[in-house]
Parts: structure tokens; C-alpha cells; sequence
């Protein structure tokens, strides 16, 4: 992990420059307005209660409220994903642009973008949050940027239309109002959670509907109000869960848990593992009846589990068996890994099967970056429903890979 934190660097001014250096470095930062606005907002007062290092650090979240359970409901967001969504952007002097989801140093960001001329609303459901975000804007000097309260699901209409929309809590849908609020060749900036697997999406108009120019690796709190996800999550054992949001999938704790206690079979593709974001994304909207698999430190050290379900991994289930991705160093060859499939029940086998035919097929047609372009179609379903299409409340989502 990177961190720009230094035993002779603790003037905040020092510690922003060092992490725009980082930054760019990093390739998160890779046009010189986006390097500027972060250069001169003071982060840090956006996180007053928080030590200047962890401000200003390039990786990690700043806690702002927690929810009756101790879990995070609203964060600062990492420095390193507020520049890869504001790079996706493309935000220019003058623009007019909502935030959706408010922590206030986004906003500031979107302000130094869009100058004087420009207009930056910031919208959030919770009371808490907008009052902090304003007070944070007013004592950094940032009080042309308009707060609202109210959910983010309805955008904020009276400002409509606007050339960006940003959103900053993972979405599980596109509802009309953020379609309809953009202008003709507006750009919406999402993270849309797909069956547990979340990507910041740059979507331009494309009609009715959108279209992907870019897609990055993203990782927020989710939306809460009428776009909160609509997933399931059941427990097998302590430390082990599965997840899922289609409603096909049959989740059934007891009998995949029982699953989980049958002997392993492992089976190996042969192909290659890099690029594991890539690959993840591709699995998502390929297995037949997908599912995330996260497993606790403790119940990987046991050897129940492999370790790469510590941060979820798409799973392939049925009504009492389960397959996951797995990796080994390549034998015989000493560098890289091999992907491979973890299975158990009494459909192992073919659950294995369908597992490494779709690692193959992404080994060897698909491995890069950006081979996927992703459409939304809002509205009813489509007939025929394409291939790789996940619906969803207000539309559909479809991926073509290249």
C-alpha cells in the first residue's frame, strides 16, 4: 500500500504535494487539471477529526458515520479512486455537475475543475452528512458549491440538466432521473455493483440509454434510500457467506454448508491467472447461477477455504454444491500462476467443469484490460434478452466482451 506519510513530511502542504506525486505516479492522476484541483484543496479539512496522514494517505478511507452495527455507511474516499472517477470525468471549466453521495472534499475537487463559471451541486440522504459537508466547504472555502438533502435516487431535478454526474456510493441500478438529468452528451461517473462485483463505469448518452467509455476498479459504501441493492447474503458457518442479487440463484445455508464439509475437488485450466480484476468481471456475468464467496482470515488459515475469497470471489452455485477460483505457481514453468476451480458437493463435477471452460475461454480470448463495453438500457426488458444482460428495477445491464 501506498502511503505518502513521512517522519520528516507532516505539514499538510508538504504531505499534498506528496501525494499528487504519488498519485500521478500511480497513473491515477493523469491530466494536469485533475493534478491542480488536488494540489489545492486542503484535504485535511475535510477530515478534521482524522491524523494528517491518514487525510492524506492514497489508499485508505477516512470513517465519517457508522451505522447501529459499528459498519461504515459514509466515508471520505480513498485519494487514488476520487482521481481515477474524476480523470473518467473528463470535467471541464464551466461545466455544470452533481455529486451524488456528499463528503464535501469530492465537491471542493469539482469545484477547482469547473471554476468560476462553473456549477457543482452535491446531493446526500443523510441530515448528518450534507450539515458536515457544508460546514467542511465553508471552512475550506469552497461556499459556492450548492448541498442538498435529499435521496440520491431522484437527483436533484431543479438543476437539470447537468453536463457530469458523479456518483460516490456503489449503485445497484441506474434510475431514470440520473438518465434524464444529463444533457445530450452529458457523462454519468457510477459504480455499479453487479452480482457483488463493483466497477467505476464512465457512461455517456447513448440515445435513451448509455453507453461504457471506461471502466476502473472501485470500491464503496452502498446507496441507501430507494436505490439500496436488492441482495441476499445467508451465512454457511461463522466466517463464511455467500451472496448474491439474482434472483434465480437458490442460497440455501444449511445444505451448502453441509456442501462445504464434502472433499474438495480440485481441477486446473491451464491458463494463465493475471489481470484478476479483469477475470473477476468476466466471471460475474458469465456463470449460470453466480454467487460471491467471502470467507474470514481465521477460516482460510484453517485450510477450509482458499484465500481467494478473503475480499469475495464469484462462485458458481447450485441447490447443494458450490465451485470458486482458485491459483497456483505454475509448475515447471517457475514464474506466474495457473487459474483453477475449488469445488465441492455432489455436483462438483460439473460445477468444475463449467468453471475452467469460462477460464479458459477468458485466457484466451479476452485477457486484458477494457475487452468489455457495457450498455444500459433502461426501460423494460429487452426481447430477445442479450446475452450477458443482468436486469434490474429500473432496466437492464449488458456487457459485450472483445
Amino acid at each position: 500500500m501506498t502511503t505518502v506519510s513521512d517522519s520528516t513530511v507532516r505539514e499538510p502542504a508538504a504531505l499534498r504535494a506528496a501525494m499528487v506525486s504519488a498519485l500521478r505516479d500511480e497513473g491515477a492522476i493523469t491530466s494536469e487539471p485533475v493534478a491542480a484541483a488536488f494540489a489545492a484543496v486542503p484535504r485535511h479539512l475535510f477530515a478534521p477529526d482524522a491524523p494528517l496522514e491518514l487525510a492524506y494517505d492514497l489508499h485508505r478511507t477516512v470513517p465519517v458515520k457508522k451505522d447501529e452495527n459499528g459498519l461504515d455507511i459514509s466515508v471520505m474516499s480513498a485519494a487514488h479512486l476520487q482521481a481515477v472517477m474524476l480523470e473518467q470525468a473528463g470535467i471541464a471549466p464551466g461545466m455544470k455537475v452533481l455529486e451524488i453521495g456528499s463528503g464535501g472534499v469530492n465537491a471542493a475537487y469539482l469545484q477547482e475543475l469547473v471554476g468560476n463559471e462553473g456549477e457543482v451541486t452535491t446531493v446526500d440522504i443523510d441530515r448528518d452528512i450534507i450539515d458536515r459537508a457544508r460546514l467542511c466547504l465553508d471552512d475550506a472555502g469552497y461556499t459556492r458549491v450548492k448541498t442538498v438533502l435529499a435521496d440520491g435516487e431522484t437527483g436533484v431535478p431543479d438543476g437539470a440538466p447537468y453536463d457530469r454526474i458523479i456518483v460516490t456510493a456503489a449503485a445497484w441500478d441506474i434510475p431514470p432521473s440520473w438518465i434524464s438529468g444529463l444533457t445530450g452528451n452529458g457523462r454519468l461517473v457510477v459504480p455499479l455493483t453487479v452480482r457483488g462485483t463493483t466497477r467505476s463505469i464512465a457512461f455517456d448518452r447513448d440515445g435513451e440509454g448509455l453507453v461504457s467509455r471506461s471502466y476502473r476498479l472501485a470500491r464503496f459504501v452502498p446507496m441507501q434510500g430507494e436505490g439500496a441493492a436488492e441482495e441476499r447474503k445467508v451465512m454457511l458457518r461463522e466466517g463464511v457467506a455467500l451472496q448474491t442479487d439474482d434472483v434465480r440463484v437458490r442460497l440455501t445455508a444449511e445444505v451448502l454448508n453441509h456442501a462445504l464439509d464434502a472433499p474438495r475437488l480440485e481441477r486446473w485450466s491451464g491458463a494463465a491467472f493475471d489481470l484478476p480484476d479483469e477475470l473477476e468481471l468476466y466471471l460475474t456475468f458469465h456463470l449460470s447461477s453466480p454467487a460471491r464467496l467471502h470467507a474470514a482470515k481465521d477460516v482460510v488459515e484453517s485450510g477450509l477455504v482458499e484465500a481467494s475469497a478473503l475480499l469475495g470471489v464469484p462462485a458458481l452455485v447450485s441447490e447443494d454444491s458450490i465451485a470458486y477460483r482458485t491459483r497456483r505457481e505454475n509448475e515447471g514453468i517457475g514464474v506466474g500462476f495457473e487459474s483453477g476451480v475449488i469445488a465441492h458437493g455432489p455436483q462438483a463435477e460439473a460445477l468444475a467443469d463449467e468453471y475452467v471452460n469460462l477460464l479458459r475461454h477468458w485466457a484466451q480470448d479476452h485477457r486484458r484490460r477494457g475487452a468489455a463495453t457495457f450498455r444500459y438500457l433502461p426501460g423494460p426488458a429487452p426481447t430477445p434478452l442479450p446475452q450477458d444482460a443482468v436486469l434490474r428495477r429500473h432496466g437492464a445491464v449488458t456487457v459485450v466482451w472483445h
